[in-house]
């Protein structure tokens, strides 16, 4: 493992840490828990529905966040073969494993709000 990637002398702790980091890497940002949401909860869309159900994103965003996920193997991408040419979006099984992180997170958020708004 490369010290630079690892704030940890301890070699278990920097795995922990270089894990955690590609897990951000993926899944961090702006948009990308949005699409990976709506993908889950729809199973499939059309870019123009995504960007409809994703409020504030531009197309420009979606069409950057979309080839990410797709690269990480989280969305696929599928061409269809009609008139005008419509392009399908769909969560992978893989893409879809990342919804208990993702509900972890909304757990957590949730109480920690909880806890300072007090």
């Amino acid at each position: 493992m490369d010290k630079k990637l690892s704030a940890c002398a301890n070699p278990d702790c920097g795995k922990q840490l270089l894990a955690v980091r590609d897990a951000i890497e993926v899944l961090g940002g702006k948009w990308r828990i949005p699409i990976i949401t709506v993908l889950g909860y729809y199973k499939t869309r059309r870019f123009k529905e995504l960007q409809t159900e994703i409020t504030g994103i531009t197309a420009k965003m979606l069409s950057k966040e979309l080839k990410e996920l797709e690269a990480n193997q989280l969305v696929t991408r599928t061409v269809q073969d009609t008139r005008p040419i419509t392009v399908i979006y769909e969560i992978t099984p893989y893409g879809y494993s990342s919804s208990k992180i993702i509900r972890e997170l909304y757990d957590w958020g949730v109480a920690h709000r909880e806890k300072v708004m007090k």
